[in-house]
């Protein structure tokens, strides 16, 4: 097994409200290795997005973070943008809608790479190809209003992936596309992880859609880490009873859409 790309231990993250302490995420020990696509499922309020922030270094200044986060195969700090990057539910917050998608995919060569203009350009318009935004050259002086939902989603990868990091966070990425467009950017991101030699977090509560996707699955519930391990022997034979409920409600297993790869 390759190193620990990212080692959390005791991991805890908590706010104040209402003049009480409020745990977003308690005592979490899981390992990221390298190389792999590991996919945090649960309800809404499990802690899995919480998780996601603490990794990237984007927690608000108000929340209170505990334990420890260690980069064993990095050997330093992660840095914002070069060794990770985030994908985002809404890609209207990541792209801003007065710049041409050529600038905003772009930038992260340019910042973190170091490329010129010109070479930043070319970096954007393979991208913009592979990620399967027809006519690349033409996208490159558009806006984000020209496109769907789920083009302005390839767009957010694109520019995310421009400074080739280590960790590709994909937070809920696939939760406002229809079921058609939310397997297709699996499949994308499937493809563009191995073929870029990245990590993956992909943060959803589609269980189905990280079962095809997922090497590892870790399962959150009120804040804590339920259990963690193989996608196929979680789905197969969970050991906590909250995964069974969960797995039961969501997964029909007369379904194609199962364990093996996105659908």
């Amino acid at each position: 097994m390759s190193a620990p790309l990212a080692r959390m231990r005791d991991l805890a993250v908590a706010y104040r409200a209402d003049g009480r302490t409020v745990h977003a995420l308690r005592g979490v020990d899981l390992d990221l290795i390298a190389g792999e696509k590991l996919a945090v499922i649960g309800e809404s309020g499990s802690g899995k997005s919480t998780l996601s922030l603490a990794l990237a270094g984007l927690l608000p200044d108000e929340a209170k973070r505990g334990g420890t986060i260690d980069w064993p195969s990095l050997g330093h700090a992660p840095r914002a943008g070069r060794d990770i990057a985030v994908v985002f539910q809404d890609p209207a917050s990541s792209l801003n809608p007065v710049l041409r998608i050529g600038e905003q995919v772009a930038e992260g060569a340019r910042r973190h790479l170091g490329l010129d203009r010109r070479a930043a350009r070319e970096r954007a318009r393979d991208l913009l190809g592979r990620v399967r935004i027809p006519e690349p050259d033409s996208a490159l002086d558009a806006y984000p209003h020209q496109f769907s939902g789920g083009q302005r989603q390839r767009i957010a990868i694109a520019g995310a992936i421009a400074a080739r990091p280590a960790l590709l966070i994909a937070d809920e990425a696939t939760s406002a596309l229809d079921t058609v467009v939310q397997a297709e950017i699996a499949a994308l991101l499937d493809t563009l992880v191995r073929e870029e030699a990245m990590t993956l977090l992909f943060v959803t509560h589609d269980i189905a859609l990280a079962a095809g996707l997922s090497d590892r699955l870790a399962v959150f519930r009120s804040a804590e880490l339920v259990e963690a391990g193989e996608t196929a022997r979680v789905i197969r034979a969970p050991e906590a009873a909250y995964t069974r409920d969960l797995i039961a409600a969501h997964i029909d297993f007369a379904s194609p859409r199962l364990v093996g790869g996105p659908a």
